[in-house]
């Protein structure tokens, strides 16, 4: 990303909209997801998202939540559609990565939506489930282990 690009990190209200706001565009209006499905239960107050800005407007986001004590797990995870094949998502993800590493994590685990498999093994992830439906989308479980 160039220097027009800034990161956002925390669960401060104005970096929550901006994640919603991402996900509601890519996950409810582009991909058809019911909002109930995509704002569930594991949407709180308390969860801590990245945001990519370009100057006011937000690019990209990813949720920050452990699955356990030794994994991380990168959720939520979309691009705005007019900044895709950028260079965005990758550098967020290793944005995200970099501090999960900084936070004693040496797992990143997630759920891909089949599209995304290509994205995500480039990023060092292999697929480690059988494919499966997640909110109608075929997906699989992906893993990488954190290396600095």
């Amino acid at each position: 990303m160039d220097n027009s690009y800034t990161t956002f990190f925390g669960n401060d209200h104005w970096i929550k909209a901006a994640a919603f706001y991402l996900r509601y565009q890519v996950f409810v209006l582009e991909q058809q997801i019911k909002p109930y499905l995509e704002f569930d239960e594991q949407t709180n107050a308390f969860n801590n998202y990245f945001v990519t800005f370009k100057q006011k407007e937000a690019l990209a986001t990813i949720r920050y939540e452990a699955f356990d004590s030794k994994t991380i797990s990168p959720d939520r995870f979309c691009v705005a559609k007019k900044a895709r094949k950028q260079g965005i998502a990758s550098k967020l993800l290793k944005i995200f990565e970099t501090k999960a590493i900084s936070q004693g994590y040496q797992f990143s685990q997630l759920t891909a939506e089949k599209q995304a498999v290509a994205f995500y093994q480039k990023n060092g992830y292999r697929i480690i489930s059988q494919e499966f439906l997640e909110d109608g989308l075929p997906c699989v479980k992906m893993q990488k282990t954190l290396t600095i």
